[in-house]
């Protein structure tokens, strides 16, 4: 039992494909804690800690939450993806990739939750109109950039998945 935090518990969360230990968390810990600080995927941030910036949006049974919302324990049994698992393993993804060809890599804080946020888009709609990406990008939130180069990065990507440009 832990003095500050309160009573500890172990639990076993599905994430990226597998399933992973979660030991010594406290009972009331959020999913980004657990997820950053006891799972080590450093990907999920912890910004406004509210649910209104989006850095920390993690894929929870296909759909995109914000992870320091989401109870851990609560996540027993569901499949959690996080940007690592949304990375292939020999380099970037497409989403990615575009994202670095369109300049809208900044500071780089919110870039993963961007990043998740486009490849849920793109998954559910291959051919995104303007106002689908506003929405989808509606709960993230970046201080370096007016998302002229984030949309730009969202079309590129979207047009690579479509076979309509060349990937590089």
């Amino acid at each position: 039992m832990s003095e500050v935090n309160g009573p500890s518990e172990r639990f076993r969360l599905h994430v990226n494909g597998a399933d992973r230990e979660v030991v010594d968390a406290f009972a009331g810990a959020s999913l980004l804690n657990v997820l950053r600080d006891h799972l080590g995927l450093p990907a999920v941030k912890g910004a406004c800690e509210q649910g209104e910036c989006g850095s920390c949006s993690v894929l929870l049974d296909g759909t995109l939450v914000c992870s320091c919302l989401v109870l851990a324990a609560s996540a027993t049994g569901r499949e959690i993806v996080t940007l690592e698992g949304l990375t292939p393993a020999a380099g970037l993804s497409d989403v990615q990739r575009a994202f670095i060809e369109e300049g809208a890599v900044q500071c780089g804080f919110c870039t993963p939750g961007l990043i998740t946020a486009v490849h849920d888009l793109l998954d559910r709609r291959p051919d995104p109109a303007d106002a689908d990406i506003r929405e989808a990008l509606a709960g993230n939130l970046c201080r370096c950039t007016g998302y002229g180069r984030v949309f730009a990065a969202v079309r590129t990507a979207a047009a690579w998945r479509r076979g309509e440009a060349e990937t590089h």
